[in-house]
């Protein structure tokens, strides 16, 4: 091959000059030759969505390729396809062309971009007598389109167009002005054919996050579980009929300090799009994959949903918790504040013997109870975390409002130190908890304490759950109250 091209050229070297050029000029068209790709040669596209505003797509053409150096112009890309990423690749022809190099054409065809890449080149501007309406054509240069456009015609120069009822006719586009984003790879084949190619990226602009359901029944002991997956794509394309897939968990990216073309949005149209069956779901290395059973198509500018899972009568449980400050325990506080609030929560088991059992991507949780009428209200909301199998799901959802406490600081001791450098105190609280409810209903109480601690006395038992926690669980009657009183010693 080397020898061809070295009799190649010194052939060329012994023609006139004229030949020379027109035959060099072929060689320069047939190098920059242009093959483009447009939607209409897709035969499938796949995305796959990751938590953090990425995506991987898969987008597959049938193209006509010629023998020998080419480019190819892929027309509709994602506007923030980030083309370091970018793979190219024949399916059904592997290994027939090499990829030389790839651009990512986005500078998009508009009025002021064409004015733009006109400046220093001639175009021909048409005026309109505003009178007789009669049109007047003259040949001029572009020399500034700098918050306006500056012409040379004739001998003069000449400013405000638009205001002399002018317009411009442009000879051509520019090669590099594209109406719709556009990889161009310059490839060498092997063959002539037409061939399935694939070109891979990643790519910001595309977006998912989960939205949960749970409607409480009237015991307040279960739920039913609905989940929706919300889609967002403001990447500056479509994908039509696509394979979606959801990767749910926290992927490392490399922050780079490189500027990334920012598609701006403007509008979004919201659909909804109903599931058959609930998302097909796999581990992925330690993260978790959702297939959707179908194809679907992720217009640009738009918020879709389709639906995740669902399960009913999943057992569930409330419980209403009082929790202090460990600062209570040094100093002494007298009253510690009165309709002390207590945090409502709901929470359940993600396990299959609960209905449940599936790995649950983070997202917000709404929780919706009957009333007396059957009509569904909300009664608050959280955010859960990517929750795997068979761990526990808790939701705060308020605070109640006939359930209230109020507490106090009976007593308060600074006692002699135990030891070099180290302080102790001994302090007694009361705790009355009122429920205004016509049923009894119970409250956990939980008392952060720091140090070395232990309760002396106690009107109802503790458990310690931890070294920092001392945990009481007291019932109070319809509409009445009841006192938790201890004290306890504390070594800082």
């Amino acid at each position: 091959m080397f020898k061809r091209h070295v009799l190649l050229v010194a052939v060329l070297l012994t023609l006139p000059l004229t030949e020379f050029s027109t035959i060099a000029m072929a060689l320069e068209a047939t190098i920059n030759k242009e093959i483009t790709s447009t939607l209409q040669d897709q035969q499938s596209v796949s995305v796959t969505i990751y938590n953090n505003n990425l995506a991987l797509v898969k987008d597959q053409r049938k193209v006509q390729l010629t023998s020998g150096l080419q480019k190819l112009a892929i027309r509709d890309v994602s506007g923030q396809i980030r083309p370091e990423t970018a793979m190219f690749r024949s399916i059904n022809s592997p290994g027939s062309f090499t990829t030389l190099e790839q651009n990512f054409d986005f500078d998009l065809l508009t009025p002021e971009k064409l004015l733009e890449k006109y400046v220093g080149k001639s175009v021909t501007i048409i005026k309109t007598n505003p009178v007789t309406g009669e049109e007047k054509t003259e040949s001029a240069t572009v020399l500034s389109a700098n918050n306006g456009v500056v012409l040379k015609i004739g001998n003069r120069i000449e400013t405000g167009l638009l205001n002399n009822l002018g317009r411009i006719v442009y000879n051509d586009i520019p090669a590099n002005l594209r109406d719709r984003p556009t990889l161009v790879t310059q490839i060498n084949s092997k063959i002539a054919a037409e061939q399935i190619v694939e070109l891979s990226y990643l790519t910001g602009g595309l977006a998912w996050k989960a939205d949960y359901v749970a409607e409480l029944s009237p015991k307040e002991d279960s739920v039913d579980l609905s989940a929706w997956v919300t889609l967002t794509n403001t990447s500056g394309a479509s994908y039509n009929n696509a394979k979606l897939q959801l990767v749910a968990g926290d992927i490392n990216q490399v922050q780079e300090n490189i500027p990334r073309v920012m598609m701006m949005r403007n509008k979004a149209e919201i659909m909804a799009d109903s599931a058959a069956t609930p998302m097909a779901e796999e581990s992925l290395l330690e993260y978790h994959l959702y297939s959707l059973d179908r194809q679907t198509t992720i217009a640009e500018n738009q918020t879709k949903q389709v639906a995740l899972l669902s399960a009913t009568a999943v057992p569930a449980r409330k419980e209403l918790v009082l929790r202090g400050a460990d600062y209570y325990y040094q100093s002494s506080y007298g009253n510690l504040g009165q309709k002390l609030k207590m945090a409502v929560f709901i929470e359940f088991d993600n396990k299959e013997m609960s209905n449940l059992g599936l790995p649950l991507p983070k997202g917000i949780m709404r929780v919706y109870k009957k009333d007396s009428a059957g009509n569904a209200q909300f009664v608050g909301e959280d955010t859960i975390d990517h929750t795997a199998k068979n761990e526990i799901v808790r939701l705060k959802l308020g605070e109640s409002f006939d359930v209230t406490a109020d507490k106090k600081q009976t007593d308060f001791k600074v006692l002699a130190k135990p030891a070099k450098g180290n302080n102790a105190f001994e302090s007694a609280y009361e705790i009355t908890l009122k429920n205004a409810k016509k049923e009894k209903m119970t409250v956990t109480v939980q008392e952060p304490i720091s140090g070395e601690w232990q309760i002396i006395t106690e009107s109802y038992p503790h458990k310690k759950v931890n070294s920092h926690l001392a945990v009481w669980k007291i019932e109070i009657p319809a509409e009445g109250s009841t006192t938790l009183s201890y004290s306890a010693i504390v070594k800082y």
